[in-house]
């Protein structure tokens, strides 16, 4: 959905919740008269055309000019501009069934709705001034989150941390250009360009830019989550430790070597950090071809890892197999030797746990968020970049005005000044949104659910 391809206030419907067994479903619409197109489906018409905006009106979902009765419902009643998306919106509250949901949306499209596109609701609410991109991209991040504190970061975006944050880097540039216009039309004897404005402001500019890049790294683990891969030898504790962590009976755990044949992956978090955790067919030698491409699958996915779990049966020890596998490992490794709760195996550098009894599961996680948060800053930001697209822009305003200070520091002109300052609002308008190409906008709320 672009521009380009935006019909103002055609009204759209959609189903806005999963299409499974609920106690609730949403059926949500939006656009031109649609209060009255959904009133030709509903029982009590006359109420729905004359709520008053923000209300809930009861009644039901009818078909046949009332004849037959569909679902009991609450309709909730929206007017423009005081709406999600700008527009008058109607939001029906049925019973979650699948085919109750179902069944009210195909009503509403043969009474003048249109099928929603992806992200369009949350499209319509940005072209129509009701949010700014940072917020709409927060809104696919919150549904997206895996974690506690990922949502936590989204929520802050949302809730416009991180539009403030632009809005006030770009006071600073829009300040400073406003000293050089006067300069240029009032121009006075000044030994060097950069004696014309206060580089104050713009060498604040840059280090509130700078932080704003360098916080991506860390958002894009909070959002993306890090891959950490439980490795070993047969009967090691692999499935025991994936239960563990995922606080579920997931895996099948069992004294039978070999028992793990293929890989399981869950998600789950550490410490925040949402992982991707993957459990792994034991590694050794074995003439089972099925047993033998599972051991594959599990030394291919190790390599793909960004932390590994190698375990070590406590009971046994460490053998030359764990050895060799230690030595040639050349992803970040942490060494576990499982079952302290019957054996006190202990070796300098490793961490020693019991997945039965819990011992040792809060010193594993702290190593493993120390490996994935090396070289990511710790310190929690009022604001943080929640995209590639917008640490991109960000990136390039913050060479602009870099380079304007290179600029008056070498005596340019006072117009190759303004360029680079002017540029880097320019890039600051495509993180907001106030300068954005179709095709920006088209990939990013492609990726929306129908519903929002």
């Amino acid at each position: 959905m672009t521009p380009s391809q935006y019909t103002p206030e055609e009204p759209i419907s959609s189903i806005a919740t999963a299409l499974a067994p609920a106690a609730l479903g949403i059926v949500r619409t939006s656009g031109k008269d649609c209060i009255e197109l959904v009133s030709r489906i509903f029982s009590r018409p006359k109420a729905l055309l004359e709520a008053p905006g923000n209300t809930l009106v009861y009644g039901w979902i009818v078909e046949d000019a009332g004849k037959e009765k569909v679902d009991e419902v609450v309709c909730a009643v929206y007017k423009a501009p005081k709406s999600f998306t700008g527009e008058d919106m109607v939001e029906i509250f049925c019973h979650g069934g699948p085919a109750v949901v179902t069944a009210i949306q195909k009503l509403l499209l043969k009474s003048g709705f249109r099928q929603a596109n992806r992200g369009e609701y949350t499209f319509r609410a940005y072209i129509n001034g009701k949010t700014d991109l940072t917020k709409a991209e927060a809104v696919k991040e919150i549904i997206d989150s895996h974690t506690d504190v990922s949502r936590s970061h989204a929520a802050g975006r949302l809730s416009g941390s991180l539009f403030e944050e632009i809005d006030s880097i770009k006071k600073l540039i829009i300040d400073t250009l406003a000293e050089i216009e006067v300069e240029i039309e009032y121009p006075e004897d000044e030994e060097t360009i950069a004696d014309t404005f206060d580089r104050k402001d713009i060498e604040l500019a840059v280090s509130r830019l700078q932080s704003l890049a360098d916080s991506w790294k860390s958002e894009k683990l909070y959002q993306d989550g890090a891959r950490v891969v439980l490795a070993g030898r047969t009967n090691a504790g692999k499935s025991s430790l994936f239960n563990a962590i995922l606080k579920e009976e997931r895996a099948i755990v069992s004294d039978i070597e070999g028992t793990t044949r293929d890989w399981l992956e869950s998600w789950a978090s550490i410490n925040g950090i949402p992982v991707r955790l993957f459990d792994t067919a034991g590694l050794r030698q074995t003439d089972d071809v099925i047993e033998a491409q599972g051991v594959q699958i599990s030394r291919n996915l190790v390599q793909d890892a960004d932390v590994v779990l190698y375990l070590v049966d406590g009971r046994e020890g460490m053998n030359d197999e764990d050895k060799a596998f230690i030595e040639k490992c050349t992803e970040p490794l942490i060494v576990v030797f499982t079952k302290a709760d019957l054996a006190q195996t202990a070796v300098e550098g490793t961490v020693s746990i019991s997945a039965k009894t819990g011992v040792g599961m809060s010193e594993l996680y702290t190593k493993i968020s120390e490996i994935l948060l090396e070289g990511v800053s710790t310190e929690r930001q009022q604001a943080g970049l929640g995209s590639a697209r917008q640490k991109e822009s960000v990136c390039e305003a913050l060479e602009c005005v870099k380079h304007a200070l290179v600029s008056a520091d070498d005596n340019y002109t006072l117009d190759a000044v303004v360029q680079d300052l002017e540029d880097a609002l320019d890039y600051l308008g495509e993180v907001t949104g106030d300068v954005t190409p179709d095709d920006v906008l088209g990939s990013i709320f492609a990726n929306f659910c129908v519903g929002k």
